[in-house]
């Protein structure tokens, strides 16, 4: 089946991506910091194995740092955007009446603005630190979770056991948490999925633009943003946190795939 094939591919480069953060947090070949200057611009080597950069920075230890930091803030990103889009949508859909149009005026408004525009917005306020980044990114996706959410629970709450629930005198705060949001998880871990691909883009964007997590600390953003003036003289500069942001792309959207096949019975082919 076409959806395993996506899983296993998928999964392994999510794999990958998680357990080189994870590694990163303990140990990296190199300080990703220590300016080496009679080391810059190596090719890869044996010894750098994608080369260093033009302080002399081992090229591989920021990429392993930078997939840390982009993890840390796609996850915290998404859980803040899930956790809040989730309580939005799941009262505007369940309440109804005059409660759904006033959230969903504001959510709409928000909805109007491209993320990325929204979370630029937010950081020029803020200001570029990891903290900011995580609110500004999180504010920008909280109404994409929400609209999806509400539609999932317009749908639900007419359902004949959400009736009997009321019936048998269980309150409506029960009835939504115990029955109706339980079975809006499958659109939102659908949902969820891409979104941390999202993310994940976005804050590379923002550090290329220099709102991002401040160097030296390294994402894959800013070292792509720092790597132009050498694009014609050390290609590997920009060629492997452009590779590293694009597997990452293509594993998130390979699992997005295969969780939305398996969930959604509509989409079930092969």
């Amino acid at each position: 089946m076409k959806w395993r094939v996506n899983t296993m591919i998928g999964g392994a480069l999510i794999a990958l991506l998680l357990g080189t953060a994870a590694t990163a947090a303990f140990w990296t070949p190199f300080d990703p910091l220590r300016i080496n200057l009679k080391a810059r611009l190596q090719a890869p080597s044996a010894l750098h194995w994608f080369g260093t950069d033009e302080f002399g920075r081992d090229v591989l230890s920021r990429l392993m740092t930078g997939a840390a930091a982009s993890v840390v803030v796609a996850l915290a990103t998404v859980l803040i955007a899930v956790s809040i889009g989730v309580l939005v949508g799941g009262v505007a859909g369940y309440l109804r009446g005059w409660t759904d149009r006033v959230i969903m005026a504001v959510n709409d408004a928000l909805l109007a603005f491209p993320g990325i525009l929204l979370a630029l917005a937010v950081m020029i306020v803020i200001g570029a630190n990891k903290t900011g980044l995580v609110l500004a990114l999180g504010l920008a996706y909280i109404p994409s979770v929400a609209r999806v959410v509400r539609g999932t629970v317009l749908s639900i709450r007419e359902k004949e056991y959400i009736e009997a629930s009321r019936v048998i005198g269980n309150s409506e705060l029960y009835s939504m948490l115990r029955h109706v949001l339980p079975n809006a998880i499958a659109p939102v871990a659908v949902l969820a999925t891409s979104m941390f691909g999202w993310v994940l883009l976005a804050e590379s964007a923002l550090s290329f633009l220099g709102l991002g997590v401040p160097p030296p600390a390294p994402t894959w953003g800013n070292m792509l943003a720092a790597s132009r003036p050498y694009m014609e003289t050390a290609a590997w500069l920009s060629i492997a946190p452009g590779l590293c942001i694009a597997l990452t792309l293509l594993g998130i959207n390979l699992l997005g795939d295969s969780l939305r096949d398996r969930l959604d019975p509509r989409m079930a082919h092969g």
